[in-house]
């Protein structure tokens, strides 16, 4: 079997197509890929970039105090749920749910007003609030028009599939 080194055919400088190559690496630098490979006939080229992690570790980071806040001491001792279902009182209202896994943000940005409070009227559509899954901020919308009655979650919270977010009235 012949060397796949040997056996490449040999190119000059001169026949690298060397915009396509600076396109191929405008395209990483401009999206999540790490890696494009292009072939033309015999032509092969392959332009990859090294993934460094600092920045997932910084963002994952800096909800963390929010979550390891220490309780006051005067805090009143959390009231457990009752055993008996007959006593157990459903919310008025839908639950608007979250449709994944992720952090919950109640703002666009740190500096940005909420989208929405208790008492606020909401259309159809409107921005409740966002989840962020995967890097990807994700929109969630109000099912219809209404009240928020509550928001059930605070800022920078993680947030399982199905959890209540808002609590709409009509």
């Amino acid at each position: 079997m012949p060397d796949p080194k040997t056996s490449a055919p040999k190119l000059k400088n001169e026949e690298i197509d060397t915009s396509l190559v600076r396109s191929l690496a405008d395209i990483l630098n401009d999206t999540d890929l790490t890696e494009i490979e292009v072939e033309r006939g015999d032509l092969k080229i392959r332009v990859a970039r090294e993934v460094t992690m600092a920045a997932p570790v910084q963002y994952a980071a800096a909800p963390a105090p929010v979550a390891h806040a220490p309780a006051p001491a005067a805090a009143p001792a959390p009231v457990s749920m009752p055993s008996d279902p007959a006593t157990i009182v459903a919310r008025q209202g839908e639950e608007v749910k979250s449709p994944m896994v992720g952090t919950a943000y109640l703002q666009a940005s740190p500096e940005a007003p909420p989208f929405v409070q208790p008492g606020d009227k909401v259309k159809k559509g409107q921005t409740l609030l966002i989840v962020e899954a995967m890097k990807t901020m994700n929109p969630i919308q109000s099912p219809r028009d209404g009240v928020v009655k509550e928001v059930l979650v605070g800022d920078a919270q993680p947030v399982e599939f199905g959890e209540p977010l808002v609590l709409l009235e009509a």
